[in-house]
């Protein structure tokens, strides 16, 4: 029987592993990204049957920081030693200074905990905060490990399809072997075979910009004084990041008290892949900040061209920034298989939300399965697309409107204003529950979809994206045209602050 929703459940108090029913429901999971990681441990929670494949032979678990929205980290109020591993290894007592790339400081080194008091949050609940990717990644897959989750490796997928006739999806490997389940989740990230299946290939479209990035021991830092000097922790071995803004460029640096990061965009070079193991050396960096549109009056500080002189070499990735549009379907004409982060929905770093949105969606997917119940699973995984898709549009534009005011920053306004200084984070991002919302507005959403509403003009219930916005299809093409035109980005109607 379907489930019908509770008060317990409205209130999403913890729930851990083994407080639901089997459903019965037999889930294969594609990939070992965040999204297929939380999405075996969610749907392992909610009864389902889970088996996972990944194509590698092992999981990566590389990698430098990356950002975490609170939004993201609700559900580990049913995993207690998730959430206290996580509380360990995050930087909570964190510190935050802004400066010109020449070496100016914009904003004096703060704690991020007053930076939110001052603009009215709890400092307990921030809106998320930078993470390390191999200490979170870790988490995970040691959480999995122990939950007995069946993963595959060496599992190269090449085809998806689907039989609506016998309610089964399923993929093909390179050897030739074939998987079935009662639902296929592809979270095997851009360019997943699933787009064939799903609603045809969306194209990259290259955005003219890369990052540079690098994580290395802090002991590094010994061999140059003046270097280990700047770039100290803070008192009580606090963390510190340190942001960097220029007339055509930005660039971050984390001093933890093992490791230390630095990550800088940049203009293409030609040595750029969507790869991370595309790793250059430090010289071609030196070469390129002083190439750098706008460093004809100013150059960059001499301290930040140090540390990159540092780095070790083979640490330094040259990662090329893509832009897709939002494709138009997550799932298989069946609703057999269905995507969920990147493979769905890719995201510049700047946007600060491609971790966020990709665990949200593992979470959401997992629920409404659970909810729907074995006979409904096309029926419940509309219904999470239906959740998702709206939000994860409008979460994709405010990326781009976060790297035009990063790239370009208007430094006249931000003396006025430090805060121009800082990308947006709005409270419809980080205030977000996906599996309290799921189990508020399943029912509403099966209802909507029966009378025939279309999913950009549901009123059934409360939108999880920016209050009054209609979403209408937009393009890349757009974007970049009012960028180039010297336009802000059109983030369209509703409040978006």
């Amino acid at each position: 029987m379907p489930h019908a929703l509770t008060s317990r459940d409205s209130t999403m108090e913890s729930r851990p592993v083994g407080s639901y029913e089997p459903t019965g429901i037999d889930v294969l999971i594609i990939g070992t990204g965040l999204a297929g990681l939380v999405a075996a441990l969610e749907c392992k929670r909610k009864g389902h049957n889970v088996r996972v494949l990944e194509r590698n032979a092992d999981i990566n678990t590389a990698g430098d920081m990356y950002f975490m929205g609170l939004s993201a980290t609700r559900f580990f109020k049913h995993w207690p030693e998730l959430k206290e591993e996580y509380t360990r290894i995050s930087l909570r007592n964190a510190w935050i200074e802004t400066f010109k790339h020449s070496g100016e400081v914009i904003i004096p080194p703060k704690k991020v905990a007053d930076r939110l008091r001052a603009q009215g949050l709890n400092p307990d609940t921030p809106p998320g905060e930078f993470q390390m990717r191999p200490l979170v990644y870790k988490m995970f897959v040691n959480a999995v490990e122990k939950q007995g989750v069946s993963v595959e490796f060496n599992r190269r997928v090449v085809d998806y399809f689907e039989d609506e006739k016998t309610g089964k999806g399923g993929c093909e490997t390179d050897d030739g072997k074939r998987y079935e389940a009662d639902v296929v989740i592809a979270a095997d990230g851009v360019g997943s075979k699933s787009q064939k299946l799903v609603g045809g290939q969306v194209r990259a479209r290259p955005s003219g910009r890369a990052m540079w990035r690098a994580a290395f021991p802090i002991e590094v830092l010994d061999k140059n004084p003046e270097v280990k000097e700047f770039f100290k922790m803070m008192p009580n071995k606090e963390s510190i990041v340190r942001t960097w803004l220029g007339p055509s460029t930005y660039a971050l640096t984390l001093t933890r008290e093992d490791v230390m990061v630095w990550i800088m965009n940049h203009d293409v070079t030609g040595t750029e892949k969507e790869n991370w193991n595309n790793t250059i050396d430090a010289e071609e960096v030196l070469e390129g900040m002083d190439k750098m549109p706008g460093m004809e009056k100013v150059k960059w500080a001499p301290i930040f061209k140090d540390l990159v002189a540092l780095t070790p070499p083979n640490t330094i990735v040259n990662f090329e920034l893509l832009w897709r549009n939002p494709q138009p379907s997550w799932t298989s004409p069946g609703a057999r298989v269905v995507q969920i982060g990147d493979a769905a929905h890719s995201y510049l770093p700047a946007s600060g939300n491609g971790a966020t949105q990709a665990i949200e969606d593992a979470i959401s997917i997992a629920s409404c399965l659970q909810i729907g119940g074995k006979e409904n699973i096309p029926q419940s995984v509309r219904a999470h697309i239906r959740f998702r898709f709206i939000r994860n549009a409008c979460a994709q534009k405010l990326g781009f409107s976060n790297a035009e005011l990063l790239q370009d920053t208007d430094w006249d306004k931000v003396a006025l204003d430090p805060r121009r200084a800082a990308p947006k984070l709005p409270k419809w991002v980080w205030g977000h529950d996906p599996e309290a919302y799921a189990y508020e507005n399943y029912w509403k959403a099966v209802e909507s979809m029966k009378k025939g509403v279309k999913m950009e003009d549901e009123t059934a219930f409360e939108p999880n994206y920016p209050k009054g916005y209609h979403y209408t299809p937009w393009s890349i093409e757009q974007v970049m045209e009012d960028m180039r035109a010297g336009r802000p980005v059109e983030l369209g109607e509703g409040d978006w602050e």
